[in-house]
């Protein structure tokens, strides 16, 4: 298979994904050149990976434009902007073992997983198993700051996932989606040279519970709390 990166040298003007006029062209839509010229490059390697789809969801020159459009605003708003994001994208599809063309979403997933694996992040799975983790255990040690973290990166984003999932009563399935986001963010500041600062001894945050139910019994289990402690007497 010819390299997907090499071929955005050799690509002439009839490769143009737009050329069929099934879409505005690129300055008309204000589209990032680069990332045009990285969904373009994936389409031609992906075709040789999943041949059926050129009979079936490419078949038509408009229906494969309006896919690109799609792709293309797929990783703008997901920052799959880089070489080395579509190579390890690519590296993820020919080990899938799957007959079936991806989707934008989980073709940046495979792109993001070993975009965290440079940056010394966990990929999602592991981050959510960390939180879980940190939950069960937390207990034992007298502060967050002495919980044995391996990398400061993974005490700020495990800490900051529990208290937002303490705060507003996160299932798992928004908390794996909120795991995403914070790796995200965290491969962005890694990316960009910031060095990740060591723990420090915060102030416990307190919460407003999202419904009136949790409210109201927070506020009867504080009224408890300091009418227990007005009773309470010192023996003589």
């Amino acid at each position: 298979m010819n390299n997907p990166l090499s071929a955005m040298n050799n690509r002439g003007a009839s490769a143009h994904p737009y050329s069929a006029g099934c879409l505005p062209q690129p300055a008309e839509r204000g589209v990032h050149k680069a990332v045009e010229q990285l969904v373009d490059i994936l389409f031609n390697n992906l075709r040789q990976l999943f041949p059926a789809s050129v009979s079936t969801a490419l078949k038509n020159p408009c229906d494969e434009a309006a896919a690109k459009r799609q792709w293309i605003a797929a990783f703008v708003e997901n920052g799959i902007t880089s070489k080395q994001q579509l190579s390890a994208g690519m590296k993820r599809a020919r080990a899938s073992g799957s007959p079936f063309w991806p989707s934008p979403g989980e073709f940046i997933q495979w792109c993001k997983r070993d975009d965290y694996s440079a940056a010394g992040l966990p990929d999602e799975d592991k981050l959510y198993d960390m939180v879980m983790k940190y939950c069960a255990r937390r207990g034992l040690y007298e502060t967050p700051e002495k919980y044995p973290w391996k990398t400061n990166a993974d005490y700020w984003m495990v800490t900051g996932l529990y208290s937002t999932m303490r705060a507003q009563g996160l299932t798992e399935q928004e908390l794996r989606v909120k795991c995403r986001g914070e790796l995200g963010k965290m491969a962005a500041r890694i990316r960009s040279g910031e060095q990740i600062p060591a723990p420090l001894v915060q102030l416990e945050k307190l919460y407003v519970p999202a419904s009136n139910e949790k409210a109201l019994n927070h506020v009867a289990h504080l009224k408890a709390l300091i009418k227990s402690k007005r009773s309470f007497s010192w023996p003589k």
